[in-house]
């Protein structure tokens, strides 16, 4: 990859990565500086990138992944990972209909931190449940199922905050 390519990466991928970055860290400045830790790394690794084993965004996607997880190390060395990390149909509609996107966005950072990946790489990434299984390094049937259930804690979520 030239620099020109790599500069095209960037400019597509860090909106993104720093969306994704942000939403787990909740703090803009860090979640920058992890963006840009990202595509150092990317640039590092450029000739490790194979097209034959995965896309693109699945390969920045990982580096992302990875990069966050060394972040919690060095913040909380102590502390051990959560080892946490539906069917094909698109999300439910009664589930989006008359939620505010800040009702939407509170019940899902309630989710646990895996199922909360599953649905922003399943709605806003708009990647199929057998691509995140890929990216997430986890069977197929593991993700539909948390999937699924990460649904099911949205709709009783947003049913508690409708009754609130």
């Amino acid at each position: 990859m030239s620099t020109l390519d790599m500069e095209r990466i960037y400019l597509q991928f860090s909106g993104k990565v720093t969306g994704y970055l942000q939403a787990r860290l909740h703090n803009m400045a860090a979640a920058e500086d992890l963006c840009a830790e990202v595509f150092e790394k990317a640039l590092r690794k450029q000739d490790g990138y194979d097209p034959e084993k995965s896309s693109l965004g699945t390969w920045i996607f990982t580096i992302t992944r990875n990069t966050l997880i060394d972040y919690y190390r060095r913040q909380k060395p102590n502390d051990e990972l959560d080892e946490n990390l539906a069917d094909e149909t698109e999300i439910d509609e009664d589930l989006l209909s008359g939620e505010t996107l800040s009702e939407l966005a509170g019940a899902l950072r309630k989710l646990p931190q895996q199922m909360m990946d599953i649905i922003v790489l399943r709605y806003y990434d708009g990647k199929p449940l057998t691509e995140i299984a890929a990216m997430m390094q986890m069977s197929y049937g593991a993700v539909k199922l948390r999937h699924q259930n990460a649904l099911m804690m949205l709709r009783e979520e947003l049913k508690y905050l409708r009754e609130d």
